[in-house]
């Protein structure tokens, strides 16, 4: 069996079906599931790369995986991505972008954008700018969010004009996935430059929702 069909085979032996029609419901119904949790997900996974190790092709292997319709395969899909990132070209981009666009809802596109686009940027930061700005200007929500939140884990390396440059365009947007992205990237920056995210909040009408998150842990 190659790698899509060994763990295939795998999940399909671990499948829980009253726990996948939990897991469809709590998605709003979009996905379909094997009603596997996540870590027994990655020890199945973990087996799968001990046989057979990483796929020769990773990235089309990834996208494979990416459009079946079972919700585990997507989480295998972008993991995978992240795990093969030493054999990234700078043209990854457009197949990071294509992941933030296919089969689009919180659960992937938070992971991609903070873990693909944040590891991406830091490999290539003179790419952050000009690709960034393009996703803050698209109509797509998920490109959008995802503009916010890649350096949700740079800490001291955030760049503060650049947070601010994704989030004032979008500051009374009423899209609740944007809202919740820009309370969440200034709760998390806050952790790091505390004065400075206060002063943000205190000096821009955010929505109710941004602040209250933006806040959090204040």
């Amino acid at each position: 069996m190659n790698w899509i069909e060994t763990i295939r085979y795998r999940f399909t032996q671990n499948e829980d079906v009253n726990r996948a029609v939990q897991m469809k419901a709590y998605m709003r119904g979009q996905y379909e599931y094997f009603g596997i949790m996540a870590t027994p997900r990655k020890e199945i996974t973990k087996l799968v790369y001990k046989d057979l190790g990483l796929p020769e092709n990773p990235i089309a292997v990834a996208k494979k995986l990416f459009e079946l319709p079972q919700r585990e395969f997507h989480y295998v899909a972008q993991e995978m991505m992240l795990k093969c990132k030493k054999q990234w070209a700078k043209a990854v981009i457009k197949d990071i972008e294509w992941f933030i666009i296919t089969n689009s809802w919180w659960d992937t596109v938070d992971y991609i954008a903070v873990n693909l686009a944040g590891e991406y940027f830091r490999k290539w930061p003179e790419e952050i700018k000009k690709t960034t700005s393009k996703w803050n200007k698209s109509d797509n929500i998920w490109m959008v969010r995802s503009s916010i939140l890649f350096q949700l884990k740079y800490k001291k390396d955030t760049d503060k004009e650049l947070l601010s440059s994704v989030i004032l365009p979008h500051i009374s947007q009423k899209e609740f996935f944007i809202k919740k992205a820009i309370g969440w990237a200034l709760r998390e920056y806050f952790k790091t430059n505390r004065d400075w995210v206060l002063d943000f909040v205190n000096n821009h009408e955010l929505q109710p929702l941004s602040r209250k998150e933006a806040l959090k842990n204040f």
